[in-house]
């Protein structure tokens, strides 16, 4: 980023992560930024230059070069002083030279979403701007009935959760149920210090779709992060779980409890690793789209023993976000489970 004040490289480093995120409706900076020549660069090699190995899709990239060409264009006051840098036209000039996917077509694609771990930046031993790189369908539910083809903002809040006290997953052997991208796998994997993660899905689509999201984050062919399939309420004995992997320490779930039917089989799963690997610790992270799923969610955990604690840690407001970015007008809850 360019050399300027605090607050002004902190408008910049947003406004270039969340369009790595594939933000919906990135904060552009201020006019007197906008303006300068040295911050239009520092947006086009960080977000729109060949050189980023991880664009946003194309469709994505045009709707914001527009918006910020014309916010550039309003920007300026005297045309003598400034300007509209070259790279930025050339980047949307090459984007609309080429035909775009109609939505229906983009729809169906995955594309690469990079997710900025900014509560990790202050800790010495992390490399500098972590972040997790994935494949994503942002707007679609496959033909199986999966979601787990996108993060989900629970995930990303009980991320923020780790990064701020990782001992629920550090040293440990952690178990991720519903990973869908393997979000918070890479992150325990990666970047916590988890000595081996599992990321299970009922969905073979979604396992299979595993193996990129280990590749893009340098964990291809490690012995410290494994995918597995796991349908909630079938036996584990047996399974690659009964043994081959050895002791689980914590299992993370996030956005698992969306349906009131699946509860019943989730808690059974949660149960039978509690009855195979004692002092077992669960953490789940639930959206509030529906109180009462939730609710019952809980109601048939305590009925099954399990002794429930709320964890407080409220979602951030949004302007005080600096990446992951996520929604702050649903509240998350983060549970912990014990036996």
């Amino acid at each position: 980023m360019p050399s300027t004040r605090p607050h002004d490289d902190s408008q910049i480093s947003r406004f270039c992560w969340q369009n790595l995120q594939v933000d919906l409706a990135p904060d552009f900076p201020d006019a007197e930024l906008l303006r300068d020549e040295g911050v239009q660069e520092a947006i086009y090699k960080h977000v729109f230059s060949d050189e980023v190995p991880l664009r946003p899709p194309p469709r994505y990239q045009v709707r914001v070069l527009k918006e910020l060409i014309s916010k550039i264009e309003a920007s300026i006051e005297d045309w003598d002083l400034h300007g509209i840098s070259d790279n930025l036209t050339f980047a949307l000039s090459r984007l609309l030279s080429n035909p775009l996917p109609s939505e229906t077509d983009a729809a169906q694609q995955r594309d690469y979403v990079v997710y900025h771990l900014s509560l990790l930046q202050a800790q010495p031993t992390v490399q500098s701007s972590p972040h997790i790189n994935l494949l994503e369908s942002r707007s679609l539910i496959s033909a199986s009935g999966t979601t787990g083809l996108r993060t989900w903002e629970a995930a990303l809040h009980l991320g923020q959760y780790l990064c701020v006290d990782p001992s629920s997953v550090k040293n440990k052997r952690v178990l991720e149920l519903g990973a869908g991208t393997g979000y918070l796998a890479v992150l325990c994997a990666k970047y916590l210090g988890s000595s081996h993660v599992i990321a299970s899905d009922g969905s073979d689509e979604v396992v299979n779709h595993l193996a990129d999201s280990f590749f893009l984050n340098g964990l291809q062919g490690s012995p410290q992060a494994t995918a597995m399939q796991l349908q909630w309420g079938h036996t584990l004995v047996g399974t690659e779980l009964d043994g081959v992997f050895g002791k689980v320490d914590t299992v993370l779930g996030a956005d698992i409890t969306y349906d009131v039917s699946v509860i019943p089989a989730l808690v059974a799963t949660l149960e039978d690793l509690a009855t195979l690997f004692r002092g077992l610790s669960v953490l789940i992270a639930a959206t509030e789209r529906n109180r009462a799923t939730f609710e019952r969610f809980l109601e048939v955990c305590r009925k099954r023993g399990f002794r429930l604690t709320y964890e407080s840690f409220p979602v951030p407001p949004r302007r005080e976000q600096n990446g992951p970015f996520y929604s702050d007008a649903t509240p998350i809850h983060i549970c912990k489970l014990n036996k």
